[in-house]
């Protein structure tokens, strides 16, 4: 594997990969764990050769979030996606991808409204504008992402066909189902600012969520299972729910029942660590 943190260096690289096969990207912050690696074993399935990019993006965190805290572990991570035959790393410093001077910024509305970009003001803007530049830098031929972040997925799908990206085309931007623990709890990086207890206690987010879903598929309205819901988290040990939502899978929008492609949205906050997860009303 080759680590590469200037775009120069990029830029001599990846025309030789491109020119002996196809070539994969799996966007990460670092902190790699199971989930990553799923997504770049699925990547090796679908491309003749494979780049990861670990970037902690600091457009993308809010006044008072845990950018300075945010876990950074490049060698560790690289240990790990030699281990996956992986054939690129770009790992570049925040100065090689907005230098001096930097006034660009991409914003999508619609997608990004509501959600995470409610109480994440700006995190969706600095989503964009650093996934168009890694597109930019490394022309994959296909993109593979996690579908945890799925308003993330959204907004980028969004940006590339709005944009015309044809590196990678936004039907090769691939979505990959959520990796979750044993008990449920999908996997994050931030999984690991959990005491014990918080992590025993946020195995109750999926399976409220499941039971959520059954009520939903009783009939009716969304009120009594999303109220059920904030309630076993309060007394599950949660802080507070920033939103428990139904909304169409593919526009996002707000739901009042089941359309038959919706999803359930939760972020919820335990031990000052915020939580998100979605599920897929229908099976």
């Amino acid at each position: 594997m080759k680590t590469i943190s200037t775009l120069a260096e990029l830029r001599q690289t990846t025309p030789t990969l491109r020119s002996k096969g196809s070539l994969a990207l799996v966007p990460t912050m670092g902190a790699l764990h199971e989930g990553h690696l799923t997504l770049v074993r699925f990547a090796r399935q679908r491309a003749d050769h494979v780049a990861v990019s670990i970037f902690v993006n600091p457009r993308q965190f809010g006044a008072g979030e845990d950018l300075d805290a945010y876990p950074r572990q490049l060698d560790r991570d690289s240990r790990l996606l030699i281990a996956e035959g992986v054939d690129l790393l770009w790992a570049p410093q925040p100065s090689e991808v907005y230098p001096e001077g930097y006034a660009t910024n991409i914003s999508v509305a619609g997608v990004s409204d509501g959600l995470c970009g409610a109480n994440r003001p700006g995190h969706f803007d600095g989503v964009a504008t650093v996934v168009c530049k890694l597109f930019n830098q490394v022309r994959p031929d296909i993109a593979v992402f996690g579908e945890k972040d799925w308003q993330q997925l959204a907004v980028i799908r969004r940006m590339a066909r709005d944009l015309d990206f044809v590196r990678p085309h936004v039907d090769a931007i691939l979505g990959m189902p959520i990796v979750r623990e044993e008990d449920g709890l999908a996997m994050s990086s931030r999984n690991a600012y959990l005491s014990p207890d918080h992590r025993a206690r946020a195995a109750a987010l999926p399976k409220a969520m499941r039971d959520a879903i059954a009520i939903l598929a009783e009939g009716g309205g969304v009120e009594r299972p999303l109220g059920n819901l904030r309630e076993t988290l309060h007394v599950a040990g949660f802080d507070s729910v920033d939103y428990a939502e139904i909304r169409d899978a593919d526009s996002l929008a707000p739901l009042d029942r089941d359309n038959g492609n919706a999803r359930l949205f939760v972020a919820a906050r335990i031990g000052g660590t915020r939580l998100i997860d979605n599920m897929p009303l229908a099976v």
